[in-house]
């Protein structure tokens, strides 16, 4: 697991850890590894902009965010190139599924306002391992939909940078960013690489 270096109840998983949301040898071990009730919240990703509250563990719908508070479980996501963000504040962390129909349907702004709703507005957060503009080639309409933020791959075709499009809604936090791009580094499953079905998971908890 690779932990933040600013938000101590966060940690992102990688393709040799499982999906632990499926596996329950592979939740006891990140359980474990991290300290955790190995009861986690899971939400059944759609690329929308829902957020739930997550105040017993199992799965707790259809949903983008979720947010984990003091008197519930851990929570989690899952990615395979889309990007994971979390989000927290004093009492509070989300955690968001980012593709880029989660950016451009605002999913990571839905989970601040969400957080203001509970009375624990966030101020800082990070921005996990996801395919870069290296490699995510796309064409022109999601560079309209996300908002701009167009690159270039590393063989010269256009991209967009996920991140800086997330970073612009969250105009003025404390944003740190993991620097991993899951479609070249083979530490993580990545659909655009191989098509893979396989998973990793981002956790999160409030001690």
């Amino acid at each position: 697991m690779i932990r933040s270096e600013v938000l101590l109840g966060v940690a992102f998983g990688t393709a040799a850890e499982g999906d632990g949301r499926s596996s329950i040898e592979a939740r006891r071990a990140i359980s474990a590894e991290l300290g955790i009730d190995e009861a986690w919240a899971t939400v059944t990703q759609v690329h929308g902009s829902r957020v739930v509250v997550a105040e017993a563990p199992g799965l707790v719908g259809e949903a983008d965010g979720v947010i984990a508070v003091a008197s519930g479980p851990p929570v989690t996501i899952a990615t395979a190139d889309c990007v994971p963000v979390a989000l927290a504040g004093q009492a509070t962390i989300a955690l968001v599924h980012a593709g880029w129909r989660g950016v451009a349907a605002r999913a990571v702004p839905a989970a601040v306002e969400a957080m203001v709703a509970l009375g624990d507005p966030p101020d800082r957060g990070v921005i996990g391992p996801h395919i870069g503009p290296c490699c995510y080639e796309v064409g022109p309409e999601v560079i309209e939909a996300v908002g701009g933020h167009a690159a270039t791959t590393t063989w010269r075709t256009t991209s967009v940078d996920l991140a800086a499009a997330i970073t612009d809604q969250l105009a003025g936090m404390d944003i740190e960013h993991v620097s991993a791009c899951t479609m070249h580094d083979d530490r993580f499953a990545s659909f655009r690489r191989d098509g893979t079905e396989q998973r990793q998971v981002t956790v999160a908890w409030v001690s």
